[in-house]
């Protein structure tokens, strides 16, 4: 999302929204923002689970206690004299300093690998996000529920992608709806659906894949959620969910297929 696609926000009013750092009239131009623009609060939300999980990730970090040698430093400066009291300060700043870099250099490991694995400017990470965010929702999981008969359309026109609304019956799970998204440079699609027996949802996540990205299909897996996704000209996929491998491939399979058999036929839903 950008200033020239958005300008009355950018991800800089949410992000000041979100800590609470704007001042009262910006607060209340941001509220109404929130309140009158979908994709607006849908971006809120990924915002606030990236923040959530960067402090689940490094709140180890933060809390580890300070290691005795330099709490007895600071504790002899008190009586040695001034000098010794600066150099105390310097150790912790260089103690500092080099967490903070193994911090960083963690940090950019993961995020290279990230890169290396074929992940496009992070939509497969937007993808986890956004089912963690919403899959949770007793009342408001989906925006448009799957008896609207608009929905594919809508989402074809908005996304003008292909928008499919595939068929997981035969793998136990129905069509609960779907939402629009916010996505780097444009807007994306997700479908939810849910096993009504043991209430296990996953989540199909549609987009534009970015130019000359390469064809890929790939398995990953973070913390208790599983992904498939893959990338083909004109669309990229990403399925989510907290399923064994084995489930999640055989529902990735599913929608492959019924992707590809729509652009064959030429039956996807008109623009």
């Amino acid at each position: 999302m950008s200033q020239t696609d958005h300008p009355d926000f950018t991800d800089t009013d949410l992000s000041a929204w979100l800590d609470g750092e704007l001042d009262v009239d910006n607060h209340s131009r941001v509220d109404s923002i929130l309140r009158d623009r979908p994709e607006a609060a849908a971006r809120l939300r990924l915002l606030a689970a990236d923040r959530d999980a960067l402090r689940a990730r490094l709140e180890g970090v933060l809390t580890e206690p300070v290691p005795e040698r330099l709490l007895s430093a600071v504790r002899r400066q008190r009586s040695e004299g001034p000098w010794l009291r600066a150099a105390a300060v310097a150790g912790l700043l260089v103690l500092g300093g080099v967490a903070g870099s193994a911090l960083t250099w963690q940090w950019q490991g993961r995020q290279l690998v990230t890169a290396q694995a074929g992940t496009p400017a992070g939509w497969v990470q937007r993808a986890v996000y956004a089912h963690s965010v919403f899959t949770p929702e007793p009342r408001h999981p989906v925006e448009v529920r799957a008896q609207e008969e608009h929905l594919a359309r809508w989402l074809t026109r908005r996304t003008d992608l292909p928008v499919k609304l595939f068929d997981l019956r035969d793998e136990g799970f129905d069509l609960m709806g779907g939402r629009l998204l916010p996505d780097a440079g444009g807007k994306s699609a997700q479908l939810m659906y849910e096993n009504a027996q043991t209430k296990e949802r996953v989540t199909v996540y549609l987009r534009k894949p970015d130019v000359d990205a390469p064809t890929t299909f790939r398995y990953v897996r973070q913390g208790d959620l599983g992904l498939f996704y893959w990338v083909e000209p004109g669309i990229g996929c990403a399925l989510v969910g907290a399923l064994p491998k084995e489930r999640l491939l055989a529902l990735a399979q599913s929608v492959y297929k019924q992707h590809e058999q729509a652009e064959a036929a030429g039956t996807a839903p008109p623009r």
